[in-house]
């Protein structure tokens, strides 16, 4: 699919790895279509890029919620033929630690949000885009969802957040498989350590020190280049049904 004619809808797009995918596609050509709970942010994003851009205020886990906002993304640009799911939550937790045993709740709210709320928002997306019209390779969608590394090696502390991420790599394949027959592909991104907002808090030092733990190059991922691999799997059909992984040759360790 060319980037000049996508229209995504980003779900996390009002900032971090979300937020620089929909600056990439619009400065590329394309339009982009927010689901964020941040208002601040979302509002942000569109007095930034402008016309080609609208910010929906989205709970992904939400089948209402998500319906509504992506008649709202068809009736603004005519159509959705791209959705990078970035929305998500992480938590440190053990299984038991100091306060007692990991809360049940918080472990369910992690994978409510991670796992179901992708899966949400794939399921309700892929039933607008099998009505898409094929383009010459036959193709009427595609599906960017992030991982993590720690779906491969979480460190302790990390069961809900894990079990989230393998959630989505475990079911990237066999969705793709189904939706291969409609035109729709589907891909995930595993990222290792980037810099998000979720590393704000953290002095430089700390990041610093981190990065350093990346064998090359040894930094903090940038979200810019979490939004070039995104570009790389729309525009090449022939990545499908597999999860990529985006981080420096990094392995993580159990803490």
């Amino acid at each position: 699919m060319d980037i000049q004619e996508t229209i995504a809808v980003v779900t996390g797009g009002a900032s971090g790895l979300g937020a620089a995918t929909v600056r990439n596609i619009i400065k590329k050509g394309g339009k982009a279509v927010i689901f964020d709970l941040s208002e601040e942010n979302g509002v942000k994003m569109v007095e930034e890029l402008g016309d080609s851009v609208i910010f929906i205020k989205t709970d992904v886990t939400s089948e209402e919620n998500v319906l509504e906002a992506l008649e709202q993304g068809i009736e603004k640009f005519g159509s959705i033929n791209t959705i990078v799911n970035c929305a998500g939550i992480a938590i440190a937790e053990k299984v038991i630690g100091r306060k007692g045993t990991h809360e049940l709740k918080a472990f369910s709210k992690v994978v409510t949000v991670n796992l179901v709320g992708t899966f949400n928002v794939i399921r309700l997306a892929a039933e607008k885009m099998v009505n898409n019209q094929a383009n010459e390779e036959g193709e009427r969608g595609v599906i960017i969802n992030t991982a993590s590394v720690a779906a491969f090696e979480g460190q302790i502390g990390q069961a809900a957040y894990s079990a989230s991420k393998s959630g989505i790599v475990g079911m990237t394949l066999p969705i793709a498989r189904e939706l291969a027959s409609k035109g729709i592909r589907v891909v995930s991104i595993a990222p290792g350590l980037f810099h998000t907002p979720m590393f704000d808090s953290l002095p430089e030092e700390a990041r610093a020190s981190l990065g350093k733990t990346v064998p090359f190059p040894s930094r903090l991922g940038y979200p810019e280049e979490y939004a070039k691999l995104t570009e790389s799997i729309i525009t090449n059909p022939m990545l499908n049904g597999e999860t990529i992984r985006l981080d420096g040759a990094i392995r993580m360790s159990p803490r």
